[in-house]
């Protein structure tokens, strides 16, 4: 019999504050990075743009230089916890190899990037599991990413628990 060989393989994961993408990280831990792979997992966090503060608040105030440094303090403790988490949920896993990116934009737009730049064999999202309204609003970034990257996605939908019902 040959022998296989283990492919190196580029797995991406869109990671963010949600438990549903850290959901989506563990399950790509369990079923699509195989033991002793070579598989490198490449954590990515799209930070929103310090530009998307506006100098105006909803109600005509002028934003301070203090509050826009605050929320960009803000932002970038936020990607710091988040990696922090998905990182440790790589940890546990076992040995696996774990690179992170965090780039400033919308999601949609970084994750698509991000994929074609990278050419990744399978990039994998949470899924908040919104319903048609909600989706019809706010979009739906794993829809817009399945639709615009070169690769195999894989939406993981977190399953739902007694509380959600």
């Amino acid at each position: 019999m040959a022998e296989t060989v283990a492919r190196e393989r580029k797995i991406l994961v869109a990671v963010d504050e949600s438990e549903e993408s850290m959901h989506a990280s563990s399950c790509c831990l369990k079923n699509v990075v195989s033991e002793n792979s070579k598989d490198t997992l490449v954590l990515l966090y799209a930070k929103p743009l310090r530009s998307a503060y506006t100098a105006l608040d909803g109600t005509g105030y002028l934003f301070s230089s203090d509050i826009v440094a605050t929320m960009e303090r803000h932002n970038n403790e936020m990607a710091d916890r988040v990696m922090a988490k998905a990182k440790k949920i790589c940890h546990d896993f076992g040995e696996v190899a774990v690179e992170t990116r965090v780039e400033n934009g919308d999601a949609r737009d970084v994750i698509c990037s991000v994929a074609q730049k990278l050419v990744p064999d399978v990039l994998v999202m949470g899924s908040h599991g919104y319903g048609l309204i909600k989706r019809a609003f706010l979009g739906s970034v794993s829809y817009h990413c399945a639709q615009n990257v070169k690769c195999l996605v894989l939406v993981v939908k977190r399953p739902k628990t007694s509380r959600n019902n």
